[in-house]
């Protein structure tokens, strides 16, 4: 195994957009392909070293660009503005995420249809909306999410399998968001999962989140154990 890394460039509404892409340069044609969605502040070192684990396992990890070329936020107010408008704009929301998923898909490293789109945070929900909106991936996670339906508006079963794992202390989506995800995905007739971690916060995979006061704490044990179920999730999406 010898792992890449790659930057690739894509566009959306006359807007440019960049992924980091790893891949097994010495795999025996197109791999499964996992899209990675970062959290509010833009693609960061956390959302790269996903894609580089996920190419350990044999696939290929994207970790896309949902805000555009360099753009990142490092206070809590820059995240929030970044974040807010797509929050708003459903149209937008989806359409960049449709761009990206278009790119990965359109890899030579990628099988194209063997492909999941997992998040973070602002991610999360992200990767939660693919599910949603039924794009066309066979699995969708989100860590940390932001879990309430942002806009989505839609009946139809779906179709790909959904998988959440929350801080159940976790002030960005508090025990009534998880119950109404629950509702949601039971309507929809969806093959889901949501775990949830007692005593947990929001942000509990980022090492780097240590603000009690806004709630994002890392924790160990909850990072540990939701990696382990989604390796497990993803082994058995893509058989």
């Amino acid at each position: 195994m010898a792992i890449e890394t790659k930057t690739i460039t894509y566009e959306f509404a006359g807007k440019a957009f960049d992924a980091v892409v790893a891949y097994d340069d010495e795999a025996d044609g197109p791999q499964p392909g996992v899209m990675i969605c970062h959290a509010w502040g833009g693609r960061k070192g956390h959302e790269e070293a996903t894609a580089l684990a996920i190419a350990e396992m044999g696939y290929v990890g994207f970790a896309a660009d949902i805000y555009g070329v360099g753009v990142r936020g490092e206070t809590t107010e820059e995240c929030q503005a970044l974040m807010t408008p797509l929050v708003e704009d459903e149209a937008e929301r989806h359409g960049r995420l449709a761009a990206a998923l278009t790119a990965m898909k359109g890899l030579d490293e990628v099988e194209s249809d063997q492909t999941a789109v997992i998040g973070y945070c602002f991610g999360g929900l992200c990767a939660l909306d693919m599910a949603r909106i039924n794009a066309k991936i066979l699995g969708a996670v989100a860590f940390h999410a932001i879990i309430k339906n942002q806009g989505v508006v839609a009946n139809d079963p779906i179709k790909p399998k959904v998988i959440a794992y929350q801080g159940y202390d976790d002030p960005m989506s508090p025990p009534e968001d998880l119950k109404a995800f629950s509702d949601e995905m039971t309507e929809r007739n969806a093959d889901w999962q949501l775990v949830t971690f007692g005593g947990v916060k929001h942000a509990f995979t980022n090492v780097e989140a240590n603000n009690p006061d806004l709630g994002t704490i890392y924790n160990e044990g909850a990072a540990r154990r939701s990696w382990v179920s989604f390796t497990n999730f993803l082994e058995e999406l893509f058989v």
